[in-house]
C-alpha cells in the first residue's frame, strides 16, 4: 500500500488543517466585505449622497482592484501566496476601519480605492491557495471555498443587521470585524501552503490574452456585474424602492447571500450530474428571472424571492469559470485564473456605478432591469462555447 497517491494518517491531518486554514481566510475576506456592504445605506445617509454620487464613489473600490490586478499576480508569484495573503488580509481589515472614519465623499472614495487594492491582493493570493489546496486533494473543492466566502457574507449581513438594530455606528462595527480577522490570521497562518502555484512561469508584463480566457472572462464579467449589484445596491433598493422597514432593509442582501452560499455548497454535485454547460445556462436564466421579478414587482415578498433566485443563479458561475479556465487553458492554473479574474472584475468596476447612473437618469427599477439582461448574455455565450461540451 505504498502507491504514490496513498494518503497517510499524518498526511490526512495535515491536509485537513490546511483546508481549514484556507477556509478561514476565505471566511475573513467575505465577512469583511459583507460588513462594508451591509452598512452602505447608513454611510450613504450619513454623507448625504444621492444615487449618482454613491455610484461614483463605489467606482473607487473596483478601480483599485483592477489597477492592482497585474501587480498582485507578480507579487504572489515572486513571494508566494502564503506571505502575500497573510500580509494583505491584515491591511484589508485595517482599511475596513478607515471606511467607518470617512466623513466626506472624497475620503470615502480614497478609502474604497485602497480597500480595493489590498482586497485584490487578498483575492488573488487566497484563490491561489485554493488552487494549491485543490491540487493536493486531487478533486474539486474550489466551489466549497467560494461557498464559505458566501456563507461568511451572509454572516456578515446578519451581524450588520444586528449592529443597525442596536444603533451601533459603522466605525465601531468595523473595528470589531478587524479584530476578529487579526485573531483568525494569528491562529491559521501557519497552516497555509507555502509557495506559489506557478513559480517557474515567466511572462511579459503585457501580453496578448488567450482567446478562451477572454471568453470565459466575459462570462465572469456578466456574473460579477450581477453580484456587484446585489452586494452594493440591494440595501439601497430595499430602502428606497421596496420601502422596507428599517429592520428589514438588509433582508434582500441576506437572502441573496445565503442562497448563493447554499448554491455553492451544492455546486459540485450539480455539475457532476448535469455538467458545467447546463449549470451555467440555467444560472444565466435564473439571474435574468430574479432581477426582472424584483424590478417588475418591488414588494418585500416578490423582491426577496427575486434576490433568492439571483443568489442561486450566480452561485456556481465564478467557481465553474475558474475551474474551467484552469483545466482548459494552455497556461498554468494560477496564470489562467489571473487572466479570467482581470476581465471578470471589470464587472465590479462597471456594474455598481452603472446602477447609480441609470437610476439617476431613470430609476433603480430600470437599472436592475438592465443588469437582468446580463443573465441572458451568460446563457447565450455558454451555449455558443463548444469547450463546455467536453468538460465535466
Amino acid at each position: 500500500m505504498n502507491a504514490p497517491d496513498t494518503i497517510t494518517d499524518a498526511g490526512t491531518t495535515s491536509r485537513q488543517k490546511m483546508r481549514i486554514a484556507v477556509s478561514a481566510f476565505y471566511f475573513s475576506m467575505g465577512f469583511s466585505f459583507a460588513s462594508w456592504a451591509s452598512r452602505i445605506p447608513d454611510i450613504k445617509t450619513k454623507l448625504q449622497l444621492n444615487e449618482a454620487q454613491l455610484g461614483t464613489v463605489l467606482l473607487c473600490l473596483p478601480l483599485g482592484q483592477l489597477l492592482m490586478m497585474p501587480f498582485s499576480g507578480r507579487l504572489v508569484t515572486k513571494y508566494g501566496s502564503k506571505k502575500i495573503l497573510s500580509f494583505a488580509i491584515l491591511l484589508y481589515a485595517l482599511e475596513l476601519t478607515n471606511l467607518g472614519w470617512a466623513s466626506s465623499m472624497w475620503q470615502l472614495g480614497l478609502a474604497l480605492f485602497i480597500f480595493g487594492i489590498v482586497g485584490n491582493m487578498s483575492n488573488i493570493s487566497v484563490n491561489t491557495q485554493g488552487v494549491l489546496a485543490e491540487q493536493q486533494y486531487g478533486r474539486p473543492i474550489m466551489t466549497t471555498f467560494h461557498g464559505i466566502w458566501s456563507f461568511s457574507g451572509f454572516t456578515g449581513a446578519l451581524v450588520g443587521l444586528l449592529m443597525m438594530n442596536l444603533k451601533i455606528a459603522p466605525r465601531p462595527h468595523f473595528i470589531m470585524v478587524a479584530s476578529l480577522v487579526f485573531i483568525i490570521v494569528f491562529l491559521s497562518r501557519q497552516y497555509l501552503i507555502a509557495g506559489s502555484s506557478s513559480p517557474a512561469v515567466t511572462r511579459k508584463f503585457f501580453s496578448k490574452p488567450e482567446g478562451i480566457l477572454v471568453k470565459l472572462g466575459i462570462i465572469a464579467f456578466f456574473s460579477m456585474s450581477a453580484e456587484g449589484t446585489m452586494f452594493e445596491w440591494s440595501g439601497v433598493y430595499f430602502r428606497e424602492v421596496v420601502k422596507a422597514p428599517a429592520s428589514l432593509v438588509i433582508l434582500g442582501y441576506a437572502s441573496f447571500m445565503i442562497m448563493m452560499a447554499t448554491g455553492r455548497f451544492m455546486g459540485d454535485k450539480l455539475i457532476a450530474r448535469v455538467g458545467r454547460k447546463k449549470t451555467l445556462q440555467w444560472s444565466g436564466i435564473m439571474v435574468f428571472t430574479g432581477l426582472t421579478l424584483s424590478a417588475l414587482f418591488p414588494w418585500i415578498v416578490t423582491a426577496t424571492a427575486g434576490f433568492i433566485i439571483v443568489g442561486l443563479g450566480v452561485s456556481s458561475v465564478i467557481p465553474t469559470i475558474y475551474s474551467t479556465a484552469a483545466s482548459t487553458s494552455r497556461h498554468a492554473p494560477g496564470i489562467a485564473l489571473a487572466g479570467v479574474s482581470s476581465i471578470g472584475f471589470l464587472g465590479f468596476l462597471f456594474g455598481p456605478p452603472l446602477i447609480g447612473y441609470v437610476a439617476q437618469l431613470f430609476s433603480l427599477r430600470a437599472s436592475f432591469a438592465v443588469v437582468a439582461c446580463f443573465g441572458l448574455l451568460i446563457t447565450i455565450m455558454v451555449t455558443k462555447l463548444n469547450i463546455f461540451n467536453h468538460s465535466k
